[in-house]
């Protein structure tokens, strides 16, 4: 992707000091999608970087995590002709369900994928907005595996470095945003 592209999604990060908690610089990627031009950059950086490496597997799904990964993940699968699936907090889903537990930063979580929506051996990429801990990433790619799919990768828009969340993860990580700051001088 140009990097005049990369360049201009940057530039409309928010940035929150002390959030959500102190000694945390939060950099905020909604304001991307107020901008219908920066959505589709966006969007298509994503489709373009799976373009380019997946030209020889085909990709069945897009699985977005809830809840952020929600708001790309659906319009990704669309501009691929593909399906989209989600992975909902417990308890959110009808019907019999695969769970996992996720540990993050700030607690833990239950996640659920809904049995039968994925045929097994079906090749999928996971969609999340940040990878901090790898704990809600590595809970996906439990239930993925749960349902017998192929998870390709993983594909965040930012990554908190320091906390060395891609290390746990089972399958290749692709960070659109890269070189943010993550962390505050609380000295």
């Amino acid at each position: 992707m140009p990097t005049d592209n990369i360049e201009s999604l940057k530039s409309v990060l928010h940035k929150y000091p002390n959030f959500p908690v102190k000694g945390v610089l939060f950099e905020d990627f909604l304001p991307i999608f107020r901008d219908h031009k920066l959505f589709t950059t966006l969007i298509n950086a994503f489709k373009s970087h799976l373009d380019e490496q997946y030209q020889d597997i085909k990709i069945d799904f897009i699985v977005g995590i809830e809840s952020r990964g929600f708001l790309f993940a659906p319009s990704l699968a669309l501009a691929m002709n593909i399906g989209f699936v989600p992975i909902r907090k417990g308890g959110r889903l009808p019907g019999e369900c695969f769970s996992a537990v996720s540990n993050m930063e700030y607690g833990s979580n239950t996640f659920e994928l809904q049995k039968d929506t994925i045929p097994p051996n079906s090749n999928v990429i996971i969609i999340d907005d940040i990878l901090a801990t790898g704990g809600t990433a590595l809970a996906a790619y439990e239930l993925l595996g749960k349902a017998q799919a192929n998870v390709l990768e993983f594909d965040f828009v930012m990554e908190l470095d320091f906390l060395k969340g891609r290390g746990k993860l089972g399958a290749p990580v692709f960070t659109l945003l890269k070189e943010q700051e993550h962390a505050l001088n609380t000295k």
